[in-house]
């Protein structure tokens, strides 16, 4: 499937095959293609929770409203991000880059990040955004489909996945083959609505 026509024909899902599970290969390709994805200053700051075991799911499923592609699904991945991977030795992240490269960015890091909070909050969520993107176009390509969540008690699931004090949870990505085919598209807003062309009117 092309990039254009996975991006046309994603939708979010909220029924699916419980049947359906996802090979090796299947599940790591997904995973790598998402870890393809962009992030600030290369920190690749996202981790990628993959819930596989029954017990656990049904438990993010209950804080979850008890929405059924929490278990239903072949794949469900909780992005999550370390709001301090700017200081744990991000060096690490530019070995293969030229001495004066690294050099240079490894103290840029830290001068952009540090005593600011709200950046390095805003940053991961900007890139988990992006790896979710990324992985849902990705299940989309492989004739897959895919539900991103936020509906759920932050807290909650954090205490499940027993999520480290300094990371922060994005959203939940479910994958999986539909059980039901979905309405049309509700409703979208035109092109003049959405894009603004070189600044918005005074």
């Amino acid at each position: 499937m092309k990039v254009n026509e996975a991006i046309r024909s994603r939708r979010s899902v909220k029924y699916f095959d419980p049947e359906h599970k996802l090979t090796r290969d299947e599940r790591a390709e997904l995973l790598d293609l998402a870890m393809q994805s962009p992030t600030a200053f290369n920190l690749q700051h996202w981790r990628l929770v993959v819930v596989d075991d029954t017990e656990q799911r049904k438990a993010i499923r209950a804080a979850a409203w008890d929405q059924a592609q929490v278990t239903d699904a072949s794949l469900l991945v909780i992005l999550c991000a370390d709001l301090d991977s700017w200081q744990k030795n991000a060096g690490r992240v530019w070995h293969n880059a030229p001495d004066a490269v690294r050099e240079a960015m490894v103290p840029a890091i830290d001068a952009y990040y540090r005593g600011r909070p709200q950046v390095q909050r805003d940053e991961i969520m900007r890139s988990c955004g992006i790896a979710g993107q990324t992985l849902m176009l990705a299940a989309r390509g492989m004739g897959l489909d895919s539900c991103p969540m936020d509906g759920f008690d932050f807290d909650a699931v954090a205490k499940i996945i027993n999520l480290p004090r300094d990371h922060a949870i994005a959203f939940m990505v479910a994958i999986g083959k539909k059980a039901r085919d979905v309405w049309p598209k509700p409703g979208q807003l035109g092109i003049a609505e959405v894009v603004i062309q070189n600044r918005f009117p005074g």
